[in-house]
């Protein structure tokens, strides 16, 4: 079976078990106290310009997400979030696990709008018995969203602005950042989130690295008692040079640039295929993530030989699926879809 149901499917790029191997049998500090994590940091210092930022490294997308949460909040605050964000639609939970409420929005192509942000925080504070209600505390944004949308400069400038009207925290997830920033339609820079953001990480697990996210903050408060939460919350990896040097490849000569447009070259080929077999697409397509929308006949006979995600049904005779590339993606998995939907399609 040929997989094109996510983009964390492959083990890890060969560069990245290269450097893994060559570094195995060195000693060194653990829990992230080694040369080659504190080089990954500079690394990751230089490609934001920003040097009074921190930066740790945790193992997996969901314990990231808790951690900086946890690290962000007091007990009565919220987080504003699209309502088919990460953290409500696929972490079991995890949020309201350490006793956050997650504020929903309704969300348009996988987005909300700094103008909702606005409503929800009048409607509180305007709200002579808001002592009742769980304050917002934090505006949540997945980039690209779970629908493979951007956010742009614009927007992000103007979520910016209202958080600190409200003296909120801004957080980007970034598990598929990379896909995002070499996007056509993309303007943010890794400059921009770390101005913009009090809170942002950075996804190794989906773009390389056997695992890892970088979590690159700003905002002072969130930076303090970090690595000592991350601890309590089971994220301080003890061997911890593995994360450091996975990411050392990564941002060495921005290697994941290299990795990111490879991954959005192949998606951009089988889109191209789609538009030309008169698929729809159910999402604006411009990174690794795609949003088909299949006649079940056609569906039945990929399926005999891939993988695809179903997301739902959108009428009796047609399936939307999501199919994501990767920086493994072949040419040779690309042009055995085409060449199938193609047939297919004639018959």
């Amino acid at each position: 079976m040929i997989h094109f149901d996510n983009d964390y499917t492959e083990g890890a790029h060969e560069k990245i078990l290269s450097r893994l191997l060559e570094t195995n049998n060195i000693q060194m500090p653990g829990y992230g106290l080694d040369d080659y994590s504190e080089k990954a940091r500079n690394l990751i210092k230089k490609a934001t310009k920003k040097e009074d930022i921190d930066v740790h490294f945790l193992v997996g997308g969901t314990q990231t997400n808790l951690t900086v949460i946890a690290a962000s909040l007091r007990p009565y605050e919220g987080v504003v979030t699209a309502d088919s964000g990460h953290i409500h639609t696929l972490e079991t939970g995890a949020i309201e696990a350490i006793g956050h409420k997650l504020l929903l929005l309704p969300n348009r192509d996988g987005k909300i709008t700094a103008a909702q942000v606005q409503k929800l925080c009048d409607d509180y504070w305007s709200n002579k018995a808001n002592m009742h209600k769980v304050q917002p505390g934090m505006v949540y944004l997945s980039n690209p969203t779970e629908t493979g949308t951007l956010y742009s400069k614009a927007e992000l400038i103007a979520f910016h602005k209202v958080c600190k009207d409200y003296d909120m925290k801004l957080f980007i997830d970034g598990a598929r950042l990379g896909y995002g920033l070499v996007a056509e339609t993309n303007d943010l820079t890794l400059e921009d989130l770390a101005q913009l953001t009090d809170v942002f990480y950075f996804g190794g697990t989906k773009l390389g690295a056997l695992f890892g996210e970088a979590v690159i903050i700003s905002n002072p408060e969130i930076k303090k008692g970090f690595l000592a939460l991350t601890k309590q919350k089971g994220g301080l990896l003890a061997k911890g040079r593995t994360l450091g040097v996975q990411f050392e490849v990564l941002f060495e000569n921005q290697f994941y640039l290299e990795l990111s447009h490879h991954a959005v070259k192949q998606a951009m080929k089988l889109k191209n295929t789609f538009e030309a077999l008169n698929l729809s697409l159910k999402y604006e397509a411009y990174t690794n993530q795609l949003f088909p929308i299949i006649p079940n006949k056609i569906l039945d006979k990929l399926q005999e030989k891939y993988v695809f995600l179903k997301m739902e049904q959108e009428d009796k005779d047609h399936t939307l699926v999501r199919i994501c590339t990767s920086w493994a993606t072949t040419d040779e998995n690309v042009k055995a879809l085409t060449d199938d939907l193609y047939q297919l399609m004639r018959e």
